[in-house]
């Protein structure tokens, strides 16, 4: 139990780290009502980018702010090949992600990069978890208040309504090829920046370090999701909602592996998760939808 305990500040930072990424998913996933995977490739991009220039000597913030240019880059490629090209934007995500796996190598020069805490100035590190607590925090409210103010704006909300009718949007003379290519790269941009910060906190750089980050950010929506709704619909309470599912996913992660579960078998409980989120709502509909049909006809008879 001890242990239990001394590991949960842990986990609450990779759930802040992660939960940023999943802020990234959120946008595809439920602004832009697309199936982004490019973020697999994404974080991963962000993470080398950053880590390469640290060892370069380059300044932590400079280094995470190219990051993020990186992790537009790569949205934004994913919105040319569906825009442009027509090409369905799950594939088109896929085919960004494979082009990043080749790009990443080549930014890393070989599959992992080492990045010590004690020889390279960074902005936080699991040697010191208080600290790096503290600094996700305010990179989590500063991410959120940008995204909410920007969702505000004229071209924000043409965003949003991009992802709620698209062609009513074009209708309205919204240029909805734009704001999707823009969606994507604000998408990948924030969840490059959960790489960057991932990189330094974990003090390395792998080249398969984004594989299934797709699931976690779901998860973290879905839960996200339901912790939201019980408080407020507000855009801003949505996106802490996101941070505190992806929490609340760490916690709970690290509770089953202290308990002796098989960690072979974590990722089909991830898996599993997400597909309960995502199901126990639809079938939840269609009970309710079965019960007023059958109560209807026992009125008419």
């Amino acid at each position: 139990m001890t242990d239990l305990l001394g590991a949960l500040p842990g986990a609450v930072a990779q759930g802040i780290i992660w939960g940023i990424m999943a802020i990234g998913v959120y946008i595809t996933y439920k602004v832009l009502d697309i199936a982004d995977l490019t973020v697999d490739g994404s974080i991963c991009t962000g993470a080398a980018v950053c880590t390469m220039m640290m060892l370069s000597g380059q300044s932590p913030w400079l280094s995470v702010f190219c990051a993020v240019l990186a992790g537009i880059a790569a949205g934004s490629i994913t919105g040319f090949l569906h825009v442009l090209l027509g090409i369905p934007a799950i594939l088109a995500g896929i085919l960004t992600q494979m082009v990043l796996w080749s790009v990443n190598l080549k930014i890393l020069g070989k599959a992992n990069q080492a990045i010590s805490s004690r020889s390279n100035p960074v902005i936080l590190s699991q040697m010191d978890i208080d600290s790096a607590l503290i600094v996700l925090a305010i990179f989590a409210v500063v991410t959120v208040a940008v995204l909410y103010l920007y969702f505000g704006t004229e071209i924000g909300c043409a965003i949003r309504a991009t992802g709620s009718n698209p062609v009513m949007s074009r209708a309205q003379g919204i240029n909805t090829g734009l704001t999707k290519i823009l969606g994507l790269a604000i998408s990948n941009g924030i969840v490059a920046l959960s790489g960057a910060l991932l990189c330094q906190y974990q003090g390395y750089t792998d080249i398969n370090m984004g594989r299934g980050a797709v699931v976690i950010g779901l998860a973290a929506v879905v839960i996200g999701e339901v912790l939201a709704k019980r408080i407020s619909t507000n855009f801003a309470v949505r996106l802490f909602g996101v941070i505190a599912g992806a929490i609340v996913y760490y916690v709970v992660y690290q509770i089953i592996i202290f308990s002796g579960f098989d960690t072979d078998l974590l990722k089909m409980f991830s898996a599993i998760v997400v597909a309960l989120f995502l199901g126990i709502p639809y079938l939840r509909k269609k009970l309710r939808a079965a019960h007023s049909v059958s109560k209807r006809g026992a009125q008419n008879a």
